[in-house]
């Protein structure tokens, strides 16, 4: 990513925040798995989206005092002996290099300096990220820092910036959007790597390890999430990753996976026969499952309620489920579908952002209807990644295969 783009990102998150402020990002460190090993250190996105750093403990600040705007960067002191055990940290000139914060200082110098600003400048308010997902989830260096704060300097308020910076990040670049293509683009040739090797009788694990391959084999690391590969009662499980049952002729394989290109990720779901052909009562539920897919595809578009995309998937499931006879009445369909069709994509899955708000051009949504009927062991969700354009949508995804006689015709050759 150019690093203009990280530029431009603090220059309007500068004009969100009030005059006579600090605000402070944290990059993150790696949580401890068991004894001294660590999992592998992921940046904090909004910090990454902000700096362009993915190097742990480092530490943005931003001061903007009497209209002013001028901004730091913390990073690790150089330190030959842990760089022999776990490789040197990232340097001053690499640092202005990736992010273009001219002025780089040391973590052992934060505090102090942190200090001189709240004892000599006027400063009212200190902006942090205090995203928090859950109320029992274990405390962040930023509401810890915030905690500290009003401990010390009771007379400082604290603001949230997760919100603002999550409203910035739902509109995407072009730059963005390239990199989700991307994404895109080696997700299908692990699908067809996958579909292209798989046969009854196969482990889950077995399958997904040919997508595992193809985005190793293309220099991607990382993975979007842990891949679901649930075949037969499993595809009805929403989120099951274990994947580790047998797959069994006349079954389908519901696959939910994505790459990850430069933290930027894919989010695809397709459902195929595990023997290369359908039976007629899945077609019957695949076809539904399509119709309500590209229902929601055609009416995708700016000024359109984010909202409203759910319920045009689910008036078109309904209509299908009473087709065929699986319900009678409206409401019976959470018990085949209980999620909702759409959400944000970008540099996190679920990427963040509003849904109360109306489409617009630039934002990357997914769209991914499903029906799991779990008696029937029958589970089929067909998931694209749409770009909102300023005259409708295009499906990022179109080149990935969803249509029944492309499936079989391909899984068959």
């Amino acid at each position: 990513m150019n690093k203009e783009f990280f530029i431009n990102n603090r220059r309007r998150l500068g004009e969100r925040i009030e005059d006579n402020s600090i605000l402070i990002l944290f990059a993150g460190t790696a949580p401890y798995k068991s004894a001294d090993e660590q999992y592998k250190f992921i940046p904090n996105r909004n910090f990454y989206y902000i700096t362009g750093i993915d190097e742990s403990k480092i530490i943005y600040l931003m001061k903007k005092i009497n209209g002013k705007i001028s901004e730091t960067l913390f990073i690790q002191r150089p330190d030959p002996v842990m760089a022999k055990w776990i490789g040197a940290t990232i340097t001053e000139e690499e640092a202005i290099d990736k992010s273009g914060i001219e002025e780089i200082n040391y973590l052992d110098k934060f505090e102090d300096i942190i200090g001189s600003l709240l004892n000599r400048n006027r400063i009212e308010r200190v902006y942090l990220d205090l995203e928090r997902q859950e109320v029992r989830v274990n405390i962040t260096e930023s509401q810890y820092f915030a905690k500290m704060i009003l401990e010390r300097y009771p007379y400082i308020q604290i603001k949230n910036v997760y919100y603002d910076i999550a409203d910035m990040r739902v509109i995407k670049t072009e730059e963005e959007i390239d990199l989700i293509r991307k994404a895109i683009s080696v997700t299908n040739e692990g699908i067809m790597n996958m579909i292209k090797n798989m046969k009854p009788g196969m482990m889950e694990y077995e399958i997904e390890a040919y997508f595992n391959f193809t985005l190793m084999s293309r220099g991607i690391r990382n993975k979007a999430f842990e891949p679901i590969i649930g075949s037969g009662i499993n595809g009805t499980i929403l989120h099951y990753t274990d994947n580790n049952s047998r797959t069994k002729d006349g079954d389908l394989i519901l696959f939910d996976l994505g790459a990850q290109f430069k933290y930027y990720n894919a989010d695809i779901s397709r459902t195929f026969p595990v023997n290369g052909k359908f039976t007629d009562r899945q077609k019957e539920i695949y076809s539904i499952v399509l119709r309500a897919n590209k229902a929601v595809e055609e009416a995708a578009k700016p000024g359109l309620p984010f909202r409203k995309l759910n319920e045009i998937a689910k008036t078109v499931l309904i209509e299908g489920c009473k087709e065929i006879g699986l319900i009678k009445e409206d409401d019976e369909i959470s018990k085949y579908y209980f999620h909702s069709v759409s959400h944000y994509l970008g540099a996190d899955s679920h990427d963040v952002g509003s849904y109360d708000v109306v489409l617009q051009p630039g934002m990357v949504i997914t769209n991914e209807p499903g029906l799991y009927i779990e008696e029937e062991g029958i589970g089929v969700r067909i998931e694209d990644d749409l770009l909102i354009t300023k005259d409708g949508v295009e499906n990022l995804s179109m080149n990935i295969i969803k249509e029944i006689e492309d499936i079989e015709a391909f899984m068959n050759k």
